[in-house]
Parts: C-alpha cells; structure tokens; sequence
C-alpha cells in the first residue's frame, strides 16, 4: 500500500505545517516528494521566527520532511524561473503555499503554469476563500466558532490552546487528498488544472459536521469532549492520568468487574448528576497509574494509560 503512488513526482512549495504534512502523506504513498525552500530564507521550522523561539519546530520540520528530496535554490537568481520550470517538467503535482508575488517570481502562479507545455496538477493553499484577514490554526477554529466547545464553562482567565493544531492537520491531510483530486482530473481531461484550497473552509467542512449549526444552541457537550462518565481523562493518585472510554456493553461491565464498582450498564450514559463520575474518580484516585496497569494487564476494555 504504501508504494501506489510509485512514479509520482510531487513538488512541496508548502512551508511549516499544512503543505509538508500533505507532502509527508503523499510520500507516505510511495510519491517522490521533492520540497523546494529558498536558500536564505528556509522553512520557518525549520530557520526563523518559528525555529528560533521554539527548537520543538525542528523536531517537526524532520518529521514532516525526512522522506522528501529537499532543494534549496537561490529564489533570487536570474536563472530561478527555468531551474523551476525544468522541475515542473518533471513533476506530476505541485503543492503550492508561497505568496502570490513569490509564485510568480518563479513561475508557478496559475498563468506560468498554464503556459507550461506540461499536463500538471496544482492545489494552491489560502487562508480563507471569504476572510481577508492573516489566520493561523487558533484563528481558523475561532471563527469557525469550533473553540466554543473548548472553553465551554472555563472561568480561568488564561486558557490553553487545543493540544494539538488540529485545523492545520486538517488542513495538511485536505490539501493530500485535494492533490490526489487534482492529478485524476489532469489524468482524465488531458491538461493542467489548478485548484485553490482554504484553512477555514476547510476546518468549517471536516468539524462543523461533529458539531453542525442545528445543535450549537442546544448542546455543548459531547461523548468526545467529556459529557460521559464512561469516556473521560481520570487523574490518578500519583497525579497522573487515564483514559477510560469503556462505552460499549461488554467493555462496561468488564470495567465495573475488574474494579467491584457497582454501577448500573445504564449509569455509564448519566451526565445528569456527578455520581458516577465522582465514584470512578475515587476509585483511581485511590490507584498508582502503576498499579492500574497490573490490575489491568490481563484485561480490554478500552483503558489506557496517559
């Protein structure tokens, strides 16, 4: 499986996480992803800002671009257009996320490719198709009103972000699929065709649908952001944690079995008083993340250590 895209030639003009997450994926498939960056001004995880006031970038830039050829070209040589347009001979997709000025100082905006005697297959990454204004991740779940759900009934004055920038994986994983989109169109119709896709809309496609605008001003909580006592995070008493999510049946009364919690298969759904989750909470509360997994090591029921 991950050879089917063996002969496929990629090129990641994406910079720090959206378009090299989509090029990592594609490599992944067996495409020979070759990511171009400017020979002063590299990746932001990897030289800059990013790099500088936080090394885990480049932790990220390694992970996300250790299958992929990196070409670092001087963007502002004379000859910069027609080492690009010897590439793009080459390639079957481009992944583009560069400025619009930038795309045309190299010739890969729409008119230079659409010039170039080559079928090719283009996604090009926006911020949004509407907003005019710069976005990152945090923004993006801002206004797509998806952070409602994560600082729902907080009164802390500083709260943290989402563990993880999950509207820019999104986004990285949308721009792979989009390009994949794109190369069967190019295949099928015969010449290039460029495709634009966007941060926002987006983040609003793939989440709104876990939290569309028939529910938002009915309900706040679900199974997966903590409305269960059968599927929440559960501290333990050496302060650290677990994550029990024994939703189904069988798991449930395995649960309550193993533990000697007598707490009816139905009770796991009650959200409406804190009873049970107050009774689980004790119950770890009285355990070492330790001793839970040697209470648990013969067992399944969907518990994991944190």
């Amino acid at each position: 499986m991950n050879k089917i895209l063996n002969n496929v030639i990629i090129l990641d003009f994406g910079h720090r996480l959206p378009g090299p997450l989509a090029g990592k994926i594609l490599a992944g498939l067996g495409a020979k992803v070759i990511k171009i960056e400017d020979h002063i001004f590299q990746d932001p995880f990897c030289a800059g800002a990013f790099a500088e006031f936080d090394p885990s970038f480049k932790d990220w830039y390694r992970e996300l671009n250790e299958s992929k050829e990196v070409l670092r070209l001087d963007f502002k040589s004379p000859t910069i257009k027609d080492q690009i347009r010897e590439l793009l001979m080459s390639a079957d997709g481009v992944i583009n996320g560069l400025p619009n000025k930038v795309q045309e100082s190299l010739g890969i905006d729409e008119k230079s490719i659409k010039d170039l005697n080559h079928n090719l297959a283009v996604v090009d990454m926006k911020a949004s198709k509407e907003s005019k204004t710069a976005m990152h991740d945090l923004n993006a779940l801002a206004m797509t009103g998806l952070l409602s759900l994560h600082i729902e009934n907080r009164t802390e004055n500083i709260v943290a972000p989402p563990f993880l920038p999950i509207a820019g994986i999104n986004f990285g994983h949308k721009v792979a699929t989009d390009l994949l989109a794109v190369i069967l169109k190019v295949r099928q119709e015969n010449k290039s065709y460029i495709h634009t896709t966007y941060l926002l809309e987006s983040t609003e496609e793939i989440f709104n649908a876990f939290w569309p605008n028939s529910l938002r001003n009915t309900r706040t909580k679900f199974l997966h952001n903590g409305l269960y006592p059968c599927y929440s995070l559960y501290r333990t008493s050496d302060g650290k944690y677990i994550a029990l999510a024994a939703v189904e049946e069988k798991f449930w009364l395995e649960f309550c079995s193993v533990f000697k919690l007598n707490i009816p298969k139905e009770d796991r759904f009650n959200y409406e008083s804190q009873d049970v989750f107050n009774t689980i909470s004790q119950c770890f509360l009285s355990h070492t993340q330790k001793q839970i997994k040697e209470i648990t090591d013969h067992h399944d029921f969907c518990l994991s250590l944190i």
